[in-house]
């Protein structure tokens, strides 16, 4: 999906919300557990209920591998089933070698045709350009992430060189954010057209920051909902004149309900997320 369909799909629908495929089986409604196929069948549900609120899905594929054979063929149904419309994330934060990257996009931009794969930037360019190299794909990379984790890497400063030596004088040595580094780095490798990156609702402080440096490339916030994060601050620092922002909800849509009409809960959230977006677009 190019940025133009993906814009024109934000603004028909005036909403910016992607809808979470988080599904844990332990955590599906009782009447679907005994079901061949519940995943499947419980993503079915949250899918139609609400792709006329959302334009875009990430599946986080850790659900579905947890689950063997099984959970790969539910997330392959799932895939397929996602409207075209709309924007197709695989939340699966590849990470490797150039030659291992290659067989990773090959898997999930050929094999399932995701739009998008998030990816982890730590083992350098080599590891993420196979990636940007397909042609109307998205690498999504991993910016500034919700988790407390954060704080170990993400969030400790690092020099950055303010000049050279003159004389026996050191010129002043200023500090950064390693995520900081790693998104100015990130801008080196894609455009706005194929390259975006994550960045944790719950990161409030640092979003316009990050909106600085990355003026014109969209973000990818999750945290939005049960992690806390708060979309009309999100909102009023990241959006874009064509939008560039894709919000992600995951539990407190698909599990807004626990009985046999929890597709009509999920609905409702859905719905609740896409008309506060429409008074920030």
């Amino acid at each position: 999906m190019t940025r133009a369909q993906l814009v024109a799909n934000i603004f028909a629908k005036r909403s910016y919300l992607c809808v979470g495929l988080d599904t844990d089986s332990t955590k599906l409604p009782d009447h679907l557990r005994e079901q061949p196929n519940a995943i499947f069948q419980f993503n079915k549900a949250i899918i139609d209920a609400t792709k006329d609120h959302c334009v875009a899905y990430k599946i986080n594929t850790a659900f579905y591998e947890a689950a063997g054979v099984k959970g790969w063929e539910a997330m392959e149904q799932t895939a397929d089933y996602i409207p075209a419309t709309h924007f197709k994330i695989a939340d699966a934060k590849r990470g490797d070698i150039g030659n291992t990257a290659s067989q990773y996009a090959k898997a999930f931009f050929e094999t399932m045709q995701f739009d998008a794969l998030t990816v982890a930037p730590y083992m350098g360019a080599d590891s993420v350009r196979p990636f940007l190299e397909y042609t109307d794909k998205w690498t999504i990379l991993l910016g500034l992430t919700s988790n407390k984790g954060a704080e170990d890497f993400e969030l400790q400063k690092i020099s950055r060189s303010a000049g050279g030596h003159t004389g026996a004088t050191v010129a002043a040595v200023e500090e950064e954010f390693l995520y900081e580094r790693v998104i100015k780095k990130g801008l080196d490798w894609g455009t706005d057209k194929n390259l975006m990156f994550v960045i944790g609702a719950t990161q409030q402080d640092a979003i316009f920051r990050i909106r600085s440096i990355a003026p014109n490339h969209f973000f990818l916030v999750p945290g939005v909902g049960a992690q806390g994060g708060s979309l009309k601050e999100i909102s009023q620092s990241a959006l874009l004149p064509d939008g560039g922002l894709l919000v992600n909800a995951s539990r407190s849509v698909i599990y807004a309900g626990e009985g046999e009409d929890f597709a009509v809960e999920a609905a409702a959230i859905a719905h609740q997320y896409a008309y506060e977006m429409d008074l920030y677009l």
